[in-house]
């Protein structure tokens, strides 16, 4: 906490945008204090933070959109030692009753925070998981560009000239068909490019061209990705079913700093994992969750869906379920939330290990049982 002359507690909320953030104040009792605009950048957030210290002893900062354009103001935060909560955006209710604007936003971030509804914290990004992230953004951005590119090169086939379609109509499978685009009895007369023909060639030559630009790039985000999930999560990329691509996913769902997740139910609950009761009179039941990080929900359904079929205890509890009535949809929302559990105890366990400083060499021989005293201890 950063201690003022002023004794007064004062509670902060920002409403963020990709160039201005709007702060309000607001004392312990919920008086509104001020609101004022600041400009991005680290000039702006010493200003933003000078003003609100200004009225007292800053308790917590209630922020909207920590994850993007509140990016930056919460790393500052962090490194000055203020507390920050995540907050969602203004009720619908509260918009109809008050309108909408930036410094309203701001002025509900901080109500929220003052009443303890917003009380997330904000995942971390000065780490590896944040690396991740990142490397993460740009292969789905290459992969869906390939997939475009590939679905472009079969239409552009299907108009094709008569012999340039016969042609490549000798391979089946587009990425072939791509192949064979690049190879030199397809290369274009650039002097003749009103012809049809020869400017068809040039755009499949330059669509096959794209995809194999793509193909190289994701194999080496690939490469370093998974060198990075290694190191961030050993244990987790043990478990049957969970590749380098799942277990990427899972750690930048729950972030660096697990912690901040109360338990595994906490999790499920942010993979949309957890059960929901559909009771009604004399039939209790659950359903999926339709919340939580979708693509989090994704990779525990793919995981599931691989342990059905290559894991023989899997099996049989889905056989067990099925006989007690439960259909595959209740199995596998059942079996997704088992997994949550397993992958968040693993994630906890490997994001400890991240934060704990090298054992020096010794102890880690001596711990391994290779060094004097493991051997005198297998002497007697």
């Amino acid at each position: 906490m950063r201690m003022t002359t002023d004794q007064a507690r004062v509670t902060a909320g920002v409403d963020a945008h990709a160039d201005t953030h709007e702060a309000a104040a607001l004392d312990e009792r919920g008086r509104l204090l001020g609101t004022r605009t600041f400009r991005t950048g680290s000039e702006g957030y010493r200003e933003l933070l000078a003003w609100l210290e200004q009225f007292g002893e800053l308790v917590v900062v209630g922020v909207e959109s920590t994850g993007s354009y509140a990016a930056g103001l919460v790393r500052f935060l962090h490194a000055q030692g203020v507390d920050v909560v995540e907050v969602n955006r203004p009720h619908a209710h509260t918009r109809r009753r008050r309108g909408k604007s930036d410094p309203i936003d701001a002025e509900m971030a901080a109500r929220q925070a003052l009443s303890g509804d917003a009380s997330a914290i904000p995942k971390t990004t000065t780490g590896i998981v944040e690396s991740i992230r990142q490397l993460r953004v740009a292969r789905d951005g290459a992969v869906k560009a390939r997939s475009a590119a590939l679905c472009q090169l079969s239409d552009v086939i299907v108009t094709a000239p008569n012999g340039l379609r016969e042609r490549l109509s000798q391979r089946k499978r587009t990425r072939a068909k791509a192949s064979l685009c690049l190879g030199l009895g397809l290369r274009p007369r650039t002097t003749h490019l009103g012809e049809p023909a020869e400017a068809a060639k040039l755009a499949r030559r330059s669509l096959a061209r794209r995809i194999q630009d793509l193909d190289e790039e994701i194999a080496t985000l690939d490469k370093h990705l998974g060198t990075l999930v290694a190191t961030a999560a050993p244990r987790t990329t043990k478990l049957l079913g969970i590749s380098t691509g799942h277990a990427g996913q899972l750690l930048v769902t729950a972030g660096q700093n697990i912690e901040r997740l109360r338990s595994d139910g906490a999790f499920a609950a942010l993979c949309g994992a957890s059960p929901v009761p559909v009771s009604s009179g004399r039939r209790s039941r659950h359903r999926l969750n339709p919340g939580g990080d979708r693509d989090a929900n994704r990779t525990l359904h793919m995981i599931a869906v691989v342990r059905l079929r290559y894991c023989h205890r899997t099996r049989a509890y889905a056989q067990r379920r099925s006989t007690e009535g439960k259909t595959k949809r209740e199995i596998i929302r059942c079996l997704k939330r088992y997994i949550a559990r397993e992958t968040y105890r693993t994630l906890c366990a490997d994001l400890h290990d991240l934060q704990q400083p090298p054992r020096p060499a010794a102890a880690v021989t001596i711990m391994c049982g290779a060094g004097p005293i493991g051997r005198t201890r297998r002497r007697t």
